[in-house]
C-alpha cells in the first residue's frame, strides 16, 4: 500500500468513526485543529513534534501523515531527520532510564528474596 492509500485509509476511517460518534469526532478534530494552527509554535514545528512522537512511539499511521505534515508546512529533509534523530534519543533514553532505575531496583530487590 503506497503512503497516499494509507493517508486515504485514515481520513476515510476517521469520516466513518465521525458519521457514528458525530459529537466526539467533531471534538477530535476540532481539537486537533487548534493544536496545530500557528501560534508560538511555527506549524512546521508542531509537525516535526508531532513526528517526532509518533515515530517514538511507533504510530505508523501518524508517522505517514504528519511526515507529509512536515513536507506540506516546509520542512527540509534534514529537518525532518534531525527531529526523527531527537525522538531517537527520548526513546533510546526512556529506555536506559528505565534500566538504571526500576530495573536495578527490582534486581535489588528480587535477588535479596533468593
Amino acid at each position: 500500500m503506497s503512503m497516499e492509500q494509507c493517508l486515504h485509509e485514515y481520513k476515510q476511517g476517521l469520516g466513518t468513526f465521525t458519521q457514528h460518534m458525530p459529537k466526539v469526532g467533531q471534538t477530535f478534530n476540532a481539537f486537533t485543529e487548534a493544536c496545530f494552527a500557528e501560534g508560538m509554535l511555527s506549524k512546521k514545528e508542531k509537525q516535526l513534534i508531532a513526528l517526532g512522537i509518533s515515530v517514538a512511539k511507533q504510530d505508523e499511521y501518524c508517522t505517514i501523515y504528519h511526515t507529509k505534515g512536515c513536507i506540506d508546512e516546509g520542512a527540509t529533509e534534514k529537518e525532518i531527520f534531525e527531529a526523527c534523530a531527537v525522538a531517537a534519543a527520548l526513546a533510546g533514553g526512556a529506555t536506559m532510564s528505565q534500566a538504571v532505575t526500576l530495573v536495578r531496583q527490582c534486581v535489588n530487590e528480587f535477588t535479596r528474596m533468593h
